[in-house]
């Protein structure tokens, strides 16, 4: 079990908001916060019937992503260790309205500050709700990065950005994921990503195996990436 102690020290440490509050509110969050384990793979949803509370990612990684009502999704970004996912408290923030849904990519552990709890503060301290949306406008940038990339970038560059985001992210160059997993993640039709795929082998850029893809030359697939900066 989480220490109060040791838990005031992480939110110190990652809510920017934590020394503007007062020692009672500091005790009511705390008291009002759990930590949540998600096993790889468990899906998420959120909406305005389903409002999970403000997530403070401890360890592990999460998708998050859009679903079409045809079953197709778009990745709109990822949060890690020391992340803060405001769109899962969509409920507390009026102007959020829109239903996302998040895979957990990897054994994951949160922080979950309770809905009630966080509105509560919310409502009561400027510091709070300006954080909520400072949050809210840097994955509103990152959504829109997204956007660019599926409406404005050709599928070679979409390709070999997502390849780099994932081999940075877990520093090795093997990506263990199917074609239809990297469709999904970019957007596209997994027969389109076969193809490209194929085309980066044959240019001896990457080896293809069964379920994963080995980077074997990252300086000419940066080329293809362009001036591609990780997130």
């Amino acid at each position: 079990m989480q220490s109060s102690e040791s838990l005031e020290y992480f939110f110190s440490t990652h809510l920017t908001f934590w020394d503007n509050l007062s020692p009672t509110e500091k005790r009511y969050v705390a008291a009002g916060t759990s930590e949540v384990f998600f096993k790889k793979g468990t899906t998420l949803r959120t909406d305005d019937r389903n409002c999970l509370g403000l997530m403070i990612i401890k360890s592990g990684f999460i998708r998050v992503y859009m679903l079409s009502p045809e079953g197709r999704d778009i990745t709109l970004f990822r949060i890690k260790q020391g992340d803060v996912c405001i769109l899962s408290a969509s409920c507390v923030l009026n102007q959020i309205n829109f239903e996302v849904s998040m895979d957990a990519e990897a054994d994951t552990s949160v922080y979950m500050v309770r809905t009630p709890v966080y509105r509560e503060i919310s409502d009561h301290n400027i510091y709070v709700r300006e954080f909520g949306y400072e949050v809210a406008a840097r994955r509103f940038s990152e959504v829109m990065w997204a956007m660019q990339q599926i409406l404005f970038m050709s599928f070679d560059k979409r390709l070999a950005i997502f390849l780099l985001e994932v081999i940075d992210r877990q520093q090795e160059n093997t990506v263990k994921m199917t074609h239809e997993e990297i469709a999904k993640n970019t957007g596209s039709a997994r027969e389109v990503v076969t193809r490209m795929l194929n085309y980066f082998a044959s240019e001896k850029i990457v080896v293809l195996s069964r379920g994963s893809i080995t980077v074997i030359n990252e300086h000419k697939l940066r080329e293809i990436a362009g001036d591609y900066q990780e997130l």
